[in-house]
């Protein structure tokens, strides 16, 4: 693979050095956040080029890596390198910053200010890989909004202002980086006839950030019409959501019948897939993940992704 015209590149790149933008197709890590860890807290530390391009090597690679375990334990990135350098253990607890982004978001939405959300989640975007956003961030924020909406004069006002802010952002990043990626897509489908599933474009979002394209289709889809998308999308997996219960027995009956001649994964995500577990975990070649994270293990366990099982955890 080519990565630009220069000589200095291609020249290290044959040495087993890597340019930016293969460590950020191995790691989930896009270059914008490598930039970042290395200019604010240098974390990682690349060779130059004589025209100033950055290169990594392996040993770049695995510390990336153990950057992402501690970020994914709920350490915060201005901590990391400390705990790197010192190769000691330190309590966890006393490190946890998550709190305090988590409270400026849930002000934030409460005085329907989508600028200051937008702002935080971009500093935090800036610094955090998706998955450690969505583990920590996220999908704690959700639970909170959730309890927080069922009792709350102008919930509805709220969550209108959110989920139109979740949608065009998660949505937006899933465009750019769908055109980054070339193959048959990873099909997303909602199953509930709820307004906006969250979830679902959480799916997506972490689907594509790790390398797979994908196709969403929000608006719920009778069973009977799956295989009209199938064919004429011929993707590479099939994800369905729901946040509600499902009639499990005409699921069970149906989704093989339609789905088995094209003979992709199948995955059913969220609050379902935990309701109807003991109803559908035997069925073949369906895999149950109750959230976004557990989705995108099955995923990684799967052909779907480019990256391999590891870098992204």
């Amino acid at each position: 693979m080519t990565y630009t015209n220069d000589d200095d590149i291609d020249a290290s790149v044959a040495d087993g050095w890597f340019p930016i933008r293969e460590v950020a197709r191995l790691t989930g890590v896009n270059p914008v956040t490598l930039r970042a860890w290395e200019r604010r807290y240098g974390l990682i530390v690349p060779r130059r080029t004589p025209k100033g391009h950055r290169l990594y090597d392996e040993t770049h690679v695995k510390r990336i890596q153990s950057i992402l375990n501690w970020l994914n334990r709920g350490i915060a990135v201005g901590q990391v390198k400390q705990l790197l350098d010192a190769r000691q253990s330190q309590n966890l607890a006393e490190h946890n910053q998550w709190g305090g982004l988590h409270e400026q978001m849930l002000q934030a939405i409460a005085e329907l200010s989508e600028r200051r959300l937008d702002e935080g989640f971009n500093r935090a975007l800036s610094l955090y890989p998706p998955r450690t956003l969505c583990k920590h961030l996220l999908l704690p924020l959700l639970v909170s909004l959730e309890q927080r909406w069922a009792s709350q004069f102008g919930a509805e006002l709220e969550r209108g202002m959110f989920n139109s802010w979740l949608r065009t952002k998660l949505g937006t990043r899933v465009y750019h980086s769908n055109r980054q990626h070339s193959g048959p897509p990873l099909l997303l489908v909602t199953l509930c006839d709820q307004r906006f599933e969250p979830g679902l474009w959480l799916c997506a979002w972490l689907a594509s950030s790790a390398g797979c394209p994908v196709e969403v289709i929000e608006w719920s889809v009778p069973l009977g019409e799956l295989p009209l998308a199938l064919d004429r999308i011929n993707p590479s997996g099939l994800l369905l959501y729901a946040s509600q219960s499902l009639d499990s027995g005409y699921l069970r009956r149906q989704l093989p019948r339609h789905t088995a001649p094209h003979g992709m994964p199948l995955l059913l995500v969220g609050p379902a897939a935990s309701i109807h577990q003991a109803e559908l975990r035997d069925m073949p070649g369906l895999t149950l993940a109750i959230d976004p994270l557990a989705a995108l293990e099955s995923l990684e366990a799967s052909p779907l992704l480019e990256n391999p099982k590891g870098y992204l955890e």
